[in-house]
């Protein structure tokens, strides 16, 4: 076995050949350790890396299922190998779409159905397993297929991110297709964004960030005068200031709420508790609006209104005394 793997090895994909050494040990000791495991009980597989054209209403799946048994029952066995660092859950394995198109490939190729589905974690040589999927499960696989096919036909399929990103397509795809993009303007004009071309979105990519950065440093100036002037007026008891041509309104609002015990300990009593059940704001106006709610209960609610926020808020307008005629 060793030397069937030492003679199929292939070099090609790592950093550094210190990378690629590690890498083939590793490969060593996680096959020496499978052997000894399974060797005891081992039985020989129906079928091994069984390359499969699934055919659903003329659309073909093609692919390879690692392993194939036949159980006891009678019925297939379904094994696909993994190399992943965390360990399968149940509810994964469940709920895994490789392993739904597996057990439909091999029902159609054997005209058996298949009882058991297998995840095998390598690093740990540990089998995660559940039950074959329902003919409802089936149906639903069969639909989805079905539906990313017409969606693939209509060029419709967005690109999802991952940390595996970008892949080997990256000029197909939108989050990175702009890298491949380098053909300058033919007129040597600044394109418009309904016909970009790369040196001009890129151009508008530094200029974005530039005047971004700008925003944010006056942002952060505009917020320091205003927290000056509203504490200016708050300590002056001011609630208007006047510049040279502006003037600038400030005033203080408040918003109010109520205590969810406080307004529970009123109504529960009454029977209205249910009326306004997790405090729902909204309910509780309708109440407090409801002419048939009794005069003193209505009082009650009202004197547990509180403050629960304040803001002031800022209006800049020109002053009259100086705008044109």
């Amino acid at each position: 076995m060793l030397t069937f793997y030492e003679k199929n090895w292939l070099s090609e994909g790592y950093e550094s050949p210190e990378e690629e050494s590690r890498y083939r040990e590793y490969g060593r000791q996680l096959l020496t350790r499978f052997v000894e495991l399974h060797t005891p009980d081992f039985k020989m597989p129906i079928a091994v890396e069984q390359s499969f054209s699934l055919r659903i209403e003329g659309v073909t799946v093609r692919g390879f299922i690692d392993r194939v048994d036949k159980l006891e029952s009678g019925s297939l066995s379904v094994v696909d190998y993994k190399t992943n660092r965390d360990l399968f859950t149940v509810d994964y394995v469940e709920n895994d779409l490789q392993l739904t198109v597996y057990q439909m490939a091999a029902e159609q190729a054997w005209g058996i159905p298949v009882e058991l589905l297998t995840l095998y974690h390598l690093r740990s040589n540990t089998a995660c397993s559940a039950p074959g999927r329902t003919l409802e499960r089936l149906d639903e696989t069969r639909a989805m297929i079905l539906d990313v096919a017409e969606n693939i036909e209509k060029r419709i399929f967005p690109a999802t991110e991952n940390r595996f990103c970008p892949c080997d397509f990256p000029e197909y795809c939108p989050h990175y297709r702009h890298l491949s993009m380098t053909a300058p303007p033919e007129n040597g004009s600044q394109a418009s964004l309904s016909a970009p071309a790369a040196i001009d979105a890129a151009k508008s990519v530094e200029r974005y960030a530039e005047l971004h950065t700008r925003i944010k440093e006056l942002q952060t100036e505009l917020d320091e005068i205003r927290d000056s002037i509203v504490t200016y007026c708050g300590t002056e008891c001011l609630n208007r200031l006047y510049g040279t041509e502006h003037e600038l309104s400030v005033n203080i609002t408040e918003r109010t709420g109520f205590s969810e015990d406080e307004v529970k300990a009123i109504l529960g009593p009454t029977g209205h508790w249910e009326m306004v059940t997790r405090l729902d704001e909204s309910r509780l106006k309708a109440l407090l609006a409801d002419t048939t709610l009794d005069v003193q209960l209505r009082k009650q609610l009202e004197s547990l209104r509180r403050i629960t926020a304040s803001y002031p808020q800022v209006r800049l307008k020109k002053r009259a005394d100086t705008a044109e005629d």
